[in-house]
């Protein structure tokens, strides 16, 4: 038997299967529960165990770790009699890897600690690939001790793994992080956009691009969405315009202006409103495309 502990996984989403998956390559023994029978189908064949609830996911866990869309869904799983809290023993790690409202990772923190039970808050950056190639950035809030136990766990899922300050820290940097995002996805869709309409080659253009200033992590992953304008779902329009409620809210109770920001999250919110919520956030690209009057045929 292994020594590793015992690991409960809840949500078994785009970032969550591969992110499970690389414990279970890792040696942990994970016990999973997802809303979808064919994703609870995928982790048994990669090695993990399925359950029929989130009761009997967490009772014998030593981690608990959470991997949902938004702050209601985290409410939902941890709360309530049939929630996390309530089953998991006390003692237990849980560790909500969504990305969330600060304040609701506060609370959460504090209603588990009521009951024994430890939390730390870790939103993650990199997207589907970086999930799938464990090579995530893992931006943490909590307790020292707390993060030291979860680093052997963090180390099978990412690559820079920082403790960023208490409780709500992590969900924090990860507002910063979504913010930064989407306003250089907005700018790099504003200069395929240009660059088409000047006649440039753009494959030659963005390789070009990549390897100076102007280059990103951000171009380097999305350059063939956006050449190709395969808006294959990464991660979708819809949890960005969910991430940037989540930035700008915070910078208001905070009192910092974020006024390029602020026309991203309209951006963001116009490209949903106009049905693409479920596209890749690449699709960015589509508002700048209306906007400009800027058809490929693709």
């Amino acid at each position: 038997m292994s020594n590793l502990p015992k690991i409960a996984w809840i949500g078994l989403g785009i970032m969550g299967s591969p992110m499970a998956e690389n414990l279970i390559k890792a040696g942990y023994q994970v016990t999973g529960y997802t809303l979808e029978q064919d994703k609870l189908d995928r982790l048994a064949a990669a090695g993990g165990t399925a359950a029929a609830s989130i009761a009997e996911a967490v009772q014998d866990a030593d981690v608990v770790i959470t991997m949902v869309p938004a702050s209601p869904q985290v409410e939902a799983i941890a709360y309530g009699p049939d929630g996390i809290l309530d089953h998991a023993r006390p003692g237990a790690l849980l560790i909500d890897m969504s990305s969330i409202t600060p304040q609701t990772s506060i609370d959460l923190a504090k209603n588990a600690g009521d009951k024994g039970i430890r939390v730390l808050d870790a939103p993650v950056s990199g997207g589907e690939a970086g999930a799938i190639e464990a090579v995530l950035s893992i931006m943490v809030g909590g307790q020292q001790a707390d993060f030291d136990a979860a680093r052997p766990l963090f180390d099978a899922l990412g690559k820079t793994i920082v403790l960023c300050g208490p409780h709500g820290a992590g969900q924090t940097v990860k507002a910063a992080n979504q913010l930064i995002v989407a306003v250089n996805i907005q700018a790099c869709a504003e200069a395929v956009v240009f660059l088409e309409k000047s006649g440039v080659d753009l494959t030659a253009a963005l390789d070009v691009l990549n390897g100076g200033l102007a280059g990103s992590t951000v171009l380097a992953r999305k350059k063939d969405n956006f050449r190709t304008r395969d808006f294959t779902p990464g991660f979708r329009i819809d949890l960005h315009h969910k991430d940037m409620g989540i930035v700008t809210d915070a910078a208001r109770t905070v009192g910092a202006a974020l006024p390029v920001g602020s026309v991203v999250a309209q951006l963001v919110a116009s490209l949903r409103a106009q049905g693409d919520g479920g596209l890749d956030h690449s699709a960015l690209l589509r508002g700048v495309e209306r906007l400009s009057g800027h058809t490929t045929g693709k």
